[in-house]
């Protein structure tokens, strides 16, 4: 059994497996590790990765790329917008549900496809480059995300997941998963009772920057910050340098490359070949393209180009916004105190080390910037390209049953504030922040609300987010009625961020009291249980919890332990504002509350609680567990919850799925009808050499030319009335050839074979005329001894039937055991037995 660790790139792929033997990052079927994020579509079928990335220029308006970036956006996103103005040669556009469509011509018409659907077109491929190189099929698997991805694009991936088959253990942070691959076969780790070591990664990769800090202990990894630029990678670079060279071809050719697509294509690849050898070379290079545009058959040139002096002064805005980034990320670099709402900055000497990832980093201007700013040379430990993948397959293992892993406790971090609102009874508006800025993930908080009737939760980003809309979801909780005296129902709603970084408010429950007749029946059937045998009881939930401590409640989710805050929005006062941090059964303390406010009085009290739940029980209660619990006089019953999040409706998810799965069975039998066609092709063309060379003289002349006609004819066929047959069509005519073709080819083989059978013949009767004249001349060495002569050459009598005598039925069995023993006697007697002889002789 393997498992999968899968890092989804803008520009390109890289899937590592987690198996017996370690990790190891698989190769695709053009035996590359890394396979372009690139889907082409024909009028056929679909090609994807490598052979869709050569398709790019020649199928450009069919060939989508950089699709990662429409994943969960609005077609009028900001970001999207942006995206656009890259001159992207294949048609984006505006569904009617606002979200973002690619337009392609397929199957010969036009259709148009979602981002989940192209992103599940590539995991599909990725999924059946793992399967081939496993020699089985795989389905559990990691995937990594940016750790700037906010909840509906985390939502949009997991569901292109599921189109694709996958079963996804887990959406882990890129940086998370760089972090993990760097410390877990680490020996060296500081003790958890020591200072922990500091490490700063730089990620500057196809189409984004990230910068991000981990905190290290023995068996132990925290997430410290993380910042990020989205606009800001690799392909950045590439520009400047295509817009250098455009300018420089308007001035000497007066030719604008911009305006013609497939020329902007061919530009921006040369420049991308040109950055990477400028990173490996400080001597000017020549630059120049080959029939660009216009159909003008020449070489356009462009002026040597020094890659220590005219690149960086080409990309010095990039450069001023990395350093700002990488500015932000040093301040930010704290060390969240997991007791305490204090956040401290790190100093340099209190960074271990820098290590750096991602194609970009490998540029000396980047390095040398990131060697300013921390004041040491980043480090290369990790592979810069596979780190990503080769940390989600060590993820995945960890959390599959199949493998055993070294025990790494793994916390990470929510990187940008969540605030829930509500509005109260009275039409009043309120705001709480539930999870501030890097807070641990996953976990849970349990609120109390106190509501008559159903009421709605709204949840929101804070602060600076790359979403044009910080909205996350809308949350209605329904079934909320008032108490039997009119007032206000105790409402309890957990509040979640999952193991794949996605908010949701999990479950609501109503606290109503018991009825008097319900707490007699209690008490009548505990008298029964004291008076007869104890046993024990099964918890009901229906009939409330055992203790009163619900804010204080443990809870799994895969191998993190997730603690829960309680805390109470009460109508207490007036304004419905007043928030209760409950830490403890008797802890009444009410906190004023305002929107101006940045993070709740009682956040430190909340993390004192978290103390007390990974205390152990006897630490925790004292001397409180000797008391024996109260009686529950309370009931909790579950609410529905209506939720109004971006993400697929399960209708439209099992229809792509469908549509999925009908591509994928038209690849396949599109496949199957093309290698038949190439079949016989190849066959055509291999028989017709063949016969006009080596098999023309195992051929009957009439034959010959006939067989020759018949190749003729086929080939005229395939490129005329049979180049779109259906697959048996193929396998027929190929059957028809090999009839013809294959008899001359066997006596050819034959004739070719018989030489040399020969040869072994003739050598082994040689042997056996030797071995003839060796015995009649009585050599020695072929002599046999008297007694063996005589036993060999003694005659074999003819075997003796004895006929056994009736007997009674009763004996019957003694009487044929006796006479077959006689009978075995006698044989061996005439025969001889070989083995008695045998000793004979040895004696």
């Amino acid at each position: 059994m393997s498992v999968l660790g899968i890092d989804f790139g803008t520009d390109c792929c890289y899937v590592s497996v987690a198996r017996a033997g370690g990790i190891e990052t698989i190769a695709n079927d053009y035996s590359l590790r890394n396979t372009p994020s690139c889907i082409s579509f024909g009028e056929k079928t679909r090609v994807m990765g490598v052979a869709a990335k050569n398709q790019q220029t020649t199928n450009m308006k069919n060939t989508v790329t950089n699709f990662k970036r429409f994943l969960g956006r609005q077609f009028r996103d900001p970001l999207v917008q942006e995206e656009l103005k890259r001159n992207l040669p294949f048609e984006v556009m505006e569904q009617p549900d606002g979200s973002v469509g690619i337009k392609v011509r397929y199957q010969n018409e036009e259709q148009v496809f979602s981002a989940e659907q192209v992103t599940a077109m590539l995991l599909t491929k990725l999924r059946d480059i793992a399967d081939a190189a496993i020699g089985g099929r795989t389905v559990d698997c990691v995937i990594s995300v940016p750790s700037y991805f906010t909840d509906p694009e985390r939502r949009a991936l997991l569901d292109a997941a599921t189109i694709a088959g996958f079963n996804v253990l887990k959406q882990m942070n890129d940086s998370t998963a760089v972090a993990l691959a760097y410390g877990l076969y680490r020996t060296d780790l500081p003790n958890v009772e020591e200072k922990p070591r500091n490490v700063v990664f730089v990620d500057v990769g196809y189409s984004s920057m990230q910068v991000y800090a981990a905190a290290y202990n023995k068996g132990k990894l925290k997430m410290l910050s993380c910042v990020s630029d989205p606009t800001l990678g690799g392909r950045d670079l590439d520009l400047a340098l295509a817009q250098h060279f455009r300018n420089e071809f308007i001035g000497k050719y007066k030719m604008d490359v911009a305006t013609n697509s497939r020329a902007w294509l061919r530009l921006t690849t040369e420049v991308e070949k040109l950055k990477k050898q400028m990173s490996a070379n400080s001597t000017q290079l020549p630059f120049g393209i080959e029939c660009l545009m216009d159909d003008k058959d020449e070489l356009l040139t462009a002026d040597a180009f020094s890659p220590r002096e005219d690149f960086e002064l080409l990309i010095a805005p990039l450069l001023e916004r990395a350093h700002t980034l990488l500015k932000r990320g040093l301040a930010d670099c704290g060390t969240f105190l997991l007791f305490s709402s204090k956040i401290s900055g790190l100093k340099l000497d209190d960074i271990y080390g820098v290590e750096i990832v991602g194609g970009s980093t490998r540029v000396p201007a980047v390095k040398n910037l990131i060697k300013d700013v921390f004041g040491q040379t980043p480090s290369t430990t990790l592979n810069q390209d596979e780190a990503v993948s080769r940390g989600c397959a060590l993820q995945s293992a960890m959390l599959s049953p199949a493998f055993k892993v070294r025990e790494f406790n793994v916390t990470d971090i929510q990187i940008y504030p969540i605030i829930l609102k509500w509005r109260g009874p009275n039409h009043e508006d309120g705001q709480m922040e539930v999870f501030p800025k890097y807070h641990s993930v996953p976990f849970s908080k349990m609120l109390t609300f106190y509501r008559s009737d159903a009421f709605t939760l709204e949840a929101y980003y804070d602060g600076d987010v790359p979403l044009a809309n910080n909205f996350i979801g809308q949350y209605r909780v329904q079934g909320v009625k008032p108490t039997a005296t009119g007032e206000s129902s105790k409402v309890k709603v957990k509040a979640r961020i999952n193991v794949n970084g996605i908010f949701l408010i999990s479950s609501a429950s109503l606290i109503e009291p018991v009825p008097p007749k319900e707490e007699d029946a209690m008490d009548a059937s505990e008298a029964a249980n004291a008076e007869g045998p104890k046993t024990p009881q099964k918890n009901d939930k229906q009939n409330g919890p055992a203790n009163t401590q619900d804010n204080e409640k443990m809870e799994t989710d895969g191998t993190e332990k997730i603690s829960e805050g309680h805390v109470v929005i009460s109508p207490r006062n007036s304004d419905n504002t007043g928030v209760q941090c409950l830490n403890s059964p008797n802890d009444d303390t009410e906190y004023p509350f305002s929107e101006s406010q940045s993070r709740l009085p009682c956040e430190e009290e909340l993390l004192v609680s978290k103390v007390l739940l990974d205390a152990p029980a006897e630490e925790k209660t004292g001397k409180e567990d000797k008391k024996k619990p109260s009686k529950p006089t309370v009931r909790s019953v579950d609410l529905p919850i209506e939720s109004l999040v971006f993400q697929l409706s399960k209708e439209r998810l099992d229809l792509f799925t469908e549509i999925e799965g009908k591509l994928i069975a038209n690849d396949k039998q599109e496949k199957e009808r093309a290698d038949a066609r190439n079949a016989v092709e190849e066959y055509v063309y291999d028989m017709r050499g063949k016969v006009n060379e080596s098999l023309g003289e195992f051929l009957p002349p009439q034959e010959r030319e006939s067989f020759l006609s018949s190749l003729d004819a086929t080939e005229e066929w395939l490129y005329n009335e049979g180049e779109d047959c259906a697959r048996n069509v193929y396998v027929d005519r190929l059957v028809q050839l090999r009839h013809v073709g294959d008899p001359p080819v066997k006596r050819k083989r034959e004739f070719e074979e018989r030489p040399r059978a020969l040869d072994e013949l003739g050598g082994a009767l040689q042997l056996v005329r030797k071995a003839l004249d060796l015995y009649a001349a009585k050599d020695e060495r072929l002599s046999l001894d008297a007694s063996v002569s005589s036993i060999l050459n003694k005659p074999k009598p003819k075997p003796k039937v004895e006929t056994p005598p009736e007997e009674p039925a009763k004996t019957g069995g003694k009487s044929e055991q006796h006479t077959d023993q006689k009978a075995t006697e006698g044989d061996a007697g005439a025969t001889g037995d070989r083995s008695g002889e045998k000793m004979e002789v040895d004696s």
